[in-house]
């Protein structure tokens, strides 16, 4: 048991990294970890179960800040406990460039950050999607290699943020039972008092969407305790408002907004020292502080050890399964399923829309990897994400594979990448494209972090049709294809669409979104050719000798590219037509079969029912580009191709008005 003192002179030492390493940074946001330092101290030296030594143990307990921009208490955390990649030299460099100790916590950067948190209320929906994949892995592989909390700690930003509305709710109804959020409860915000623009009820808020809720004084070790033990037994979730002050023991200074966001100069944190009792000089711990440290870092140690014997002891399939998915890695039988697909659909090419062809190829996916949990924002029979392998997850159930997120986009995309960064499962999900604008920050995060995320975005394109422009995409690609390190795919029938779903599976770094039509597709491919030809970007799908033309589209676009090229073909004007199915694929092959790929036709052409932005690339500032301009309109999809001036008809005198020039 730890002694009140020695419990604040843990507590004392993040205090004091926190506020010497803001200092020497010119830069951060010392009162959080200041303030929430007694929480942190309980839960890590009494409650939290993980091993510095074996950071990627598969059943650690997670912990989130999610109020990201107190990354010094984290960094001051993972430090103290032991872990060998986070030194004093650190601590040191914090906001520097090319440090690990970033402004806000970045996965990857070191062990024990387990989410890239900042963006508030971020991380309250990563945590949930980690509470959902340790109650579905439990499910499967049983609580002898599953069983463990998921630990969030957040601020008032992070509960006034919308996403953390459609987290909670998620979570209240799924009853996950092994989530804890504690709320930093100081009052304050960059402007001042909370009370400026913010009078929730917090405690009646998460009572009225079903979690257990507990108040206890933040500075108070013994009933932080008290109500991490009751937590731990409690059959909902679990919200624990812990009242603190931000800057604890910042004489002058703690309190009040002075301290949120700004170092607290060197004599506010002399005289800090001085009310805390602390002699010790900037960025040096008392041997007997980090020695109490050092074995709260052990703590969980026999715990790692006697589920490494549980592992070895499973069954070898079981044990194999659970090895393989906690690695990342797909099943060796997918590339010969797909290829074996690819070869059906050559015999009788279907004209189907490509939601429809993603769900063909979900249906081959699904049943060769186990690990995929599918779902969608309320709009399953339009997003076609649900197969025949996939029963629905519920309150009572966590068998299924399936999850119903709700009218919650921002909510899903951020917990899916919770699910991911937790391991052993792949999520994917379905929404319009038009509301990838409510999953854009969790899409960007799960870009900078790297992680196998997958959407499906399906009615693409105008092609929407009646719903009118309020549910027309036609700028969303450009701006989704803006997103680095993002894959964007936009196949144009049932064969393109397989072959993206294996490139967007095999990417274990790299999260992916595919762009599917509402309406049917005549095929584009109509021979069955073994090569993946997505996995270059674009390629030539129809050659022509000496070419004059060459027209590049996407999706839906390309099937009206082919037909104009066929007109000019027959016209005597030799015509080629190149799929371009994704962008950030192409710009990553060699140059010479990007220069190859472009060609040196004399007429460039692009088509897409989408705006021109990233199309020049291909075409250049001269060519053509048959797409939109504007918004959208209400009406049938036929009628508002016409109308756009997308059609056949518009490639060809493209394609004849440059020829008499």
């Amino acid at each position: 048991m730890i002694s009140r003192e020695q419990h604040d002179r843990m507590a004392n030492a993040i205090r004091f990294l926190s506020m010497d390493a803001v200092e020497k940074a010119n830069s951060g946001h010392p009162g959080l970890p200041m303030g929430a330092a007694d929480v942190a101290t309980v839960l890590f030296s009494r409650y939290l179960k993980f091993n510095p030594k074996a950071p990627l143990w598969a059943d650690r307990d997670r912990f989130v800040l999610s109020a990201g921009h107190g990354s010094m208490l984290i960094y001051s955390l993972l430090y103290l406990t032991g872990y060998e990649d986070m030194t004093i030299e650190d601590l040191k460099r914090f906001r520097q460039l090319g440090s690990k100790t970033a402004g806000h916590p970045e996965y990857g950067h070191a062990s024990g950050i387990e989410t890239t948190t900042g963006p508030l209320g971020q991380g309250i929906a990563n945590a949930v999607g980690m509470a959902i994949a340790e109650r579905k892995l439990a499910e499967e592989f049983g609580s002898d290699l599953q069983d463990h909390h998921t630990y969030v700690l957040c601020g008032d930003g992070c509960l006034m943020e919308g996403i953390s509305h459609e987290a909670i709710a998620l979570a209240g109804h799924l009853k996950l039972n092994k989530l804890v959020l504690f709320w930093d409860d100081n009052n304050i915000t960059i402007d001042g008092a909370v009370s400026l623009s913010d009078s929730t009820d917090q405690i009646a808020r998460f009572k009225a969407v079903h979690w257990n809720t507990i108040r206890v004084d933040g500075h108070n070790p013994d009933e932080i305790a008290a109500a991490i033990e009751a937590a731990q037994t409690s059959d909902r979730p679990t919200f624990i408002a812990c009242k603190t002050v931000i800057g604890f023991g910042a004489p002058n200074k703690q309190g009040t907004h002075k301290v949120h966001g700004s170092p607290l100069g060197a004599e506010e944190i002399a005289a800090t020292r001085k009310a805390l009792n602390w002699d010790a000089e900037a960025f040096s711990i008392p041997a007997d502080v980090l020695d109490a440290w050092r074995t709260a870092g052990t703590r969980s140690v026999d715990a790692n050890k006697a589920w490494d014997g549980r592992l070895a002891a499973t069954e070898a399939a079981k044990k194999s399964e659970f090895t393989r998915r906690f690695a990342g890695e797909l099943p060796a039988g997918l590339d010969a399923a797909i290829d074996t697909y690819k070869q059906k659909l050559a015999g009788s090419p279907p004209a189907i829309a490509t939601r429809k062809a993603s769900e063909d190829a979900l249906e081959v996916i699904n049943g060769m990897l186990p690990e995929t949990l599918g779902g969608s924002a309320d709009l399953t029979p339009s997003n076609n994400t649900k197969t025949s392998q996939m029963k629905s997850i519920t309150p009572t159930d966590f068998s299924g594979r399936y999850m119903h997120w709700g009218i919650r986009e921002h909510g899903m995309a951020a917990a899916m990448n919770g699910i991911c960064l937790h391991g052993g499962l792949i999520p994917y999900a379905g929404g319009f494209m038009i509301f990838s604008d409510y999953c854009r920050p969790s899409i960007r995060l799960a870009a900078l972090m790297g992680i196998r995320v997958i959407h499906v975005l399906t009615h693409d394109s105008i092609g929407v049709g009646e719903d009118g422009p309020t549910h027309e995409p036609v700028e969303h690609m450009a701006a989704l294809r803006a997103i680095p390190n993002l894959l964007m795919f936009r196949p144009a029938d049932a064969v393109e669409t397989a072959e993206c779903w294996q490139l967007a599976l095999k990417e274990q770094h790299r999260p992916s979104g595919l762009a599917l039509t509402r309406q049917n597709l005549a095929p584009s491919r109509l021979d069955y050719v073994a090569e993946n030809l997505c996995a270059k970007g674009a390629y030539e799908l129809r050659a022509a000798d000496n070419a004059k033309v060459s027209i590049f589209a996407s999706g839906s676009e390309v099937e009206l590219a082919v037909k104009a090229a066929e007109q000019l073909n027959a016209k005597g004007i030799a015509a080629r037509v190149v799929s371009v199915p994704c962008f950030e694929l192409f710009a990553e092959q060699p140059a010479d079969y990007r220069k190859a790929v472009i060609g040196d036709a004399p007429i460039k052409i692009a088509a897409e029912a989408a705006v021109r932005q990233g199309w020049d690339y291909f075409i250049g500032n001269d060519g053509d580009f048959v797409g939109m301009h504007s918004f959208g309109a209400s009406g049938p999809a036929k009628d508002l191709y016409k109308h756009f001036g997308i059609t056949v008809e518009a490639i060809v005198a493209a394609a004849e008005k440059k020829l008499t020039w």
